[in-house]
């Protein structure tokens, strides 16, 4: 393996970009039967590249492919796990819908969900390093229906094993970063025992650089399990909550890297460059820079995607701004001798 020196405070994405108009509409043509899956296919690269564009163009260093084959990040990972089936959408809030997951049988990894995804990925960035993401054993089973295992608990191990099998085709494939998107995780504070150990499971035996994304609920929940957690980076949301509890980050191991979220996604306002170095000094005075990387709060996939390029930019600016101030060696990562 060799290895990429990344520049202080590298800029990333959390994951999922707004899909283009036209995707959509493709995507709706397929399903009333008016195009071939084989052009729906092309329409989902054609996406991936142009979201790229979009992210290395406003100077991301680490881009994703925006998750443009992913309608929502359970139900992607449930349509390809055997053992799963659905039932009707619901109601998740206003008019947003989920098709929400049910175990009815023994889960079964049934091949790669992701990797020709990074192969794709890989093939059209210019980037040195990109990152994959995929919603972790915890969240899926959170967000599903149980109808076959004992406990929600078994079936979170469950999912652990078909996840590692993923991880370790993402390894084997080249994927140097790799996310684990776990929003569910505090949630539900008397499983979080099991559920650190479930997505420790996941990871185990994989050497590549691992990150968990965490949004929503108090951290002060996840700092007591935080040295038994096998993640190299947690990715955590903080200008929507107005950096109110940013000392929290001073009690992250010293062995974990930190994704800063530094611009709102809920928000369509977009920020002024002054606030994010703002935001980003905060933080920059509680743990050593080279353990910091950049990124929005969450995924920007419900912003139009003119805001969402607009807060990719500002974010950049901000961060390019403070690197002639700050002196220090960004973090490395390993790439494959192949690369």
């Amino acid at each position: 393996m060799s290895e990429c020196r990344l520049p202080i405070l590298p800029t990333s994405v959390i994951g999922s970009y707004p899909r283009p108009t036209w995707l959509r509409r493709m995507i709706r043509l397929r399903k009333s039967g008016k195009i071939s899956e084989e052009h729906l296919k092309e329409a989902f690269d054609d996406a991936v590249v142009s979201v790229v564009r979009d992210q290395e163009d406003a100077g991301i260093d680490i881009p994703s492919d925006g998750e443009q084959r992913r309608d929502e990040m359970v139900e992607y990972f449930a349509e390809r796990i055997g053992g799963f089936r659905f039932y009707d959408p619901i109601r998740v809030w206003g008019n947003a819908y989920f098709r929400k997951p049910a175990v009815y049988a023994p889960l079964q990894y049934k091949g790669s969900i992701t990797v020709e995804e990074y192969r794709f990925l890989r093939s059209v960035s210019t980037r040195p390093v990109v990152k994959m993401t995929i919603t972790g054993p915890y969240t899926i089973a959170d967000w599903s229906f149980n109808e076959y295992y004992a406990t929600k608990e078994e079936l979170a191990f469950e999912l652990s094993k078909i996840i590692n099998m993923e991880l370790k085709a993402l390894e084997d494939a080249g994927a140097p970063y790799v996310q684990i998107d776990e929003p569910a995780l505090t949630t539900h504070l008397k499983e979080l025992d099991w559920a650190v150990e479930a997505i420790n499971k996941a990871v185990r035996g994989v050497s590549i650089k691992i990150g968990m994304h965490v949004c929503y609920g108090e951290y002060s929940r996840i700092l007591p399990y935080l040295e038994n957690l096998r993640v190299s980076q947690l990715a955590l949301e903080f200008a929507n909550r107005g950096f109110k509890d940013i000392e929290i980050v001073k009690k992250i191991p010293e062995d974990k890297e930190l994704g800063f979220g530094v611009v709102d996604v809920h928000n369509r306002r977009v920020e002024r460059v002054e606030e994010v170095i703002v935001g980003i000094r905060k933080v920059v005075e509680l743990m050593p820079v080279e353990r910091l990387y950049i990124n929005p709060d969450c995924g920007l996939k419900l912003l139009p995607r003119e805001t969402a390029r607009e807060k990719m930019k500002v974010m950049v600016e901000a961060v390019r701004k403070l690197r002639k101030e700050i002196r220090g060696d960004g973090p490395s990562i390993r790439l494959p001798q192949s690369f």
